[in-house]
């Protein structure tokens, strides 16, 4: 379950009657889109319907079984999500804004290049003054992923950014290489792997571009620094600098 500071109301007016639950507020939203997939109980503050929750008053049971043709809140509470309105205060509206709105500056800088300067990352920081100055405004009530190339539509006339891919093959040391690429093969897609007869592990691995900079402070960490990389054009390339 979720605490009550975190939930908002969703409310479905009915037969003369009144049904509140208390939900997590993208969950709502998911739930009402037919999207969720989770499990109801964790994205709740109550496994009740109220007619009021404020007050903590509760419809009477006949209600619930006309409207519902049911008295079970598991089953009753996606019903009043579906059905009726998600009420959101202006105070969670700014907080659910907000933090879609890092969630969004996250993607992007885990995706993006510039492209005028080498393909490194944006920094997160550049991403955000960047949307400010293109006036982009997040969408509370929608999920981020959609939002994310009408995003780059408003970046691209304020600076060059593109969304790219990169591969890099890694060796790692004999010394490192047990534990080591166990790390490196999470990061990112692995491409090709290659054991050394000298004990040492190649991998290729490709991974958003604008993660490189996390990359290679991974490999190094877990090589004492003695990783040897190479950004690869072609997969099937295992040479190494």
């Amino acid at each position: 379950m979720i605490s009550l500071d975190e939930a908002v109301t969703a409310r479905l007016e009915s037969h003369g009657e009144r049904f509140e639950v208390l939900v997590d507020p993208d969950a709502a939203l998911a739930i009402s889109r037919g999207e969720f997939e989770g499990d109801i109980e964790d994205v709740i503050a109550a496994e009740d319907v109220f007619e009021d929750a404020a007050s903590g008053d509760r419809p009477p049971e006949s209600a619930l079984e006309e409207v519902f043709g049911t008295t079970d809140p598991l089953d009753i509470i996606p019903e009043v999500i579906k059905r009726g309105e998600i009420q959101i205060t202006a105070d969670q509206r700014r907080e659910m804004q907000e933090r879609k709105r890092r969630r969004l500056v996250n993607i992007i800088a885990r995706n993006a290049i510039n492209p005028q300067q080498n393909d490194t990352p944006h920094p997160p920081e550049r991403i955000e003054r960047a949307l400010e100055e293109a006036g982009f405004t997040v969408d509370p009530m929608e999920r981020v992923e959609p939002q994310v190339d009408e995003a780059l539509d408003a970046l691209r006339p304020v600076i060059p950014i593109r969304f790219e891919e990169m591969t890099v093959a890694v060796q790692l040391p004999a010394d490192y290489a047990g534990s080591g690429q166990a790390k490196i093969r999470e990061f990112g897609e692995l491409e090709r792997e290659e054991w050394q007869s000298d004990g040492s592990w190649v991998g290729v691995v490709t991974f958003p571009a604008g993660m490189q900079d996390d990359f290679y402070d991974l490999a190094n960490e877990v090589s004492s620094g003695e990783a040897e990389t190479r950004v690869i054009k072609e997969k099937d390339e295992l040479d190494t600098r």
